[in-house]
């Protein structure tokens, strides 16, 4: 199990020509999720075909971003928040999961997604009990990603596992982008399984969005409200190094002690990237996984960005209400 190092909430598309099972899924589907129901194919098809200019405007801003910190030295933390002040909310409505019939009378379900080929999100086919050897056949050719029988007495619950977790892996090719920050040590400490599995997690408990960087090494995340956190994380074999910097800037010896026995960590980075003046902070450390090989602790984000950020609740809630697009 690897960790995603960029996660945003994203909307969920469904094409079907049945109304009635369209609704049927604005029942089941989690309230937190966004959902655009569509019964008309080219009504769908015209607006997904919108989409892939404005992820590829999403994905040269976030390379930017890790660009003017390698040629200029700025700092990652403040970018990422002006990122969101500035990208929030239009990068909600992104479609990142798109579920679309197989039998439909206007045109098949592979016939839509051929007319979507520059569209980058994940693909998921529902068929018919005669339908599934074409499923297969597309799967192997890679058209799709999933495919599902649609009248299979546990479809939505099956449907809502596929689409929880394909919405946890939508921002693979962004993943790609924020790894270009980790060093190897880092980069090997996330992709032990035990530590990938509970920063996984970790994150879906506390952020619905976050991003994963190596300077400083941790994760800044945004609850629903759009609380800004980061989680500091600091491997064990780092400690020392730590200690030092804390002492460098006249931190007492018993706190020393406390950095040096991993009981605590100091957020000095993250302070130096804000541009905070005054003390940094302390928190209790905790080990990420059993091994005890990386340390995290939590610490508070105010650096004024962050509350010029919508939060993803209230852009949800000024979403219109879950109905079929005529």
């Amino acid at each position: 199990m690897s960790l995603p190092l960029f996660h945003i909430p994203g909307s969920i598309a469904f094409l079907d020509d049945d109304a009635d099972y369209l609704q049927m899924l604005a029942l089941v589907v989690p309230p937190q999720w966004n959902l655009k129901l569509y019964s008309r194919c080219d009504d769908c098809i015209v607006q997904l075909q919108q989409e892939p200019p404005l992820w590829e405007a999403d994905a040269w801003a976030q390379q930017q971003m890790i660009d003017v910190w390698r040629q200029q030295g700025t700092p990652l933390v403040p970018q990422i928040l002006r990122y969101w002040a500035e990208h929030a909310p239009r990068r909600y409505a992104l479609t990142q999961v798109f579920v679309v019939d197989y039998s439909m009378p206007q045109m098949n379900g592979l016939q839509v997604l051929e007319e979507l080929v520059d569209w980058p999100g994940l693909r998921v086919l529902l068929t018919g009990q005669a339908d599934e050897q074409i499923a297969v056949q597309a799967f192997n050719r890679g058209l799709i990603d999933q495919f599902l029988p649609k009248q299979a007495p546990d479809i939505a619950e099956r449907l809502i596992e596929v689409l929880a977790r394909m919405q946890a892996n939508a921002g693979g090719r962004f993943s790609q982008i924020w790894r270009g920050t980790l060093t190897p040590v880092q980069n090997a400490l996330l992709r032990v399984p035990s530590i990938a599995r509970a920063l996984r997690n970790l994150l879906g408990d506390r952020w619905v969005e976050y991003v994963v960087i190596g300077e400083p090494f941790g994760v800044l995340g945004r609850a629903a409200d759009g609380t800004v956190g980061w989680l500091q994380m600091e491997p064990v074999s780092g400690l020392e190094e730590l200690e030092a910097l804390a002492e460098s800037i006249g931190t007492d010896q018993y706190t020393l002690a406390d950095i040096r026995s991993g009981h605590k960590l100091i957020d000095l980075e993250l302070g130096q990237a804000l541009g905070r003046e005054g003390a940094p902070l302390l928190r209790p450390a905790f080990a990420i996984d059993r091994d005890e090989a990386l340390l995290g602790a939590l610490f508070p984000v105010d650096s004024g960005l962050e509350a010029k950020v919508e939060g993803y609740r209230a852009w949800l809630s000024a979403q219109s209400p879950r109905a079929v697009r005529p």
